[in-house]
């Protein structure tokens, strides 16, 4: 019975390492999203792999030659457990392929709750730690922080905050 198993990557290698794994026969899942990039004074946005250094490979353990992936270009290791694949959970790399949008990308939405405490790392609030109060839009999260002796909301961008322990 098919299941999805997970193949780790060497550094930056998950693209390569998937496209060698297709060309065996082998079904690959890797899930990316949209990430900020900054270098140099200039800001894009790039597809880049939700788990790096991860990806997803399916196929039946009883009747594939498995141990041909460790050998696989741009492969580190599959993860085993016990000298077998370690099988994903059943519903994991569906609940990850509900969340791709049309153009192929993982919508990734912060899971904060209204109190947590998260600190800002960029913008001029670098380094502040303030309370979520919500999100302004699909982009923004509004966080109040202690400015001049009261609680100011500021709106921040949500690549841009971290909940803090």
């Amino acid at each position: 019975m098919d299941a999805w198993y997970v193949v780790r990557s060497q550094p930056t290698a998950e693209i390569k390492a998937a496209q060698h794994l297709e060309r065996q026969g082998y079904r690959v899942y890797l899930p990316r999203w949209r990430r900020r990039r900054s270098h140099a004074r200039r800001v894009d946005w790039v597809a880049a792999p939700l788990f790096p250094r991860y990806l997803f490979v399916g196929f039946d353990v009883a009747c594939t030659p498995w141990r041909a992936i460790q050998s696989t270009i741009g492969v580190s290791q599959l993860i085993l457990k016990g000298g077998m694949p370690a099988p994903v959970p059943d519903g994991i790399v569906d609940e990850i392929r509900s969340r791709e949008t049309a153009n192929g990308l993982v919508e990734v939405t912060p899971d904060y709750r209204r109190g947590d405490s998260l600190l800002i790392g960029e913008g001029p609030f670098l380094d502040r730690i303030g309370v979520f109060d919500g999100m302004s839009d699909s982009e923004r999260v509004a966080v109040l922080l202690d400015l001049l002796g009261r609680q100011v909301r500021v709106h921040v961008p949500a690549y841009a905050v971290q909940a803090v322990a």
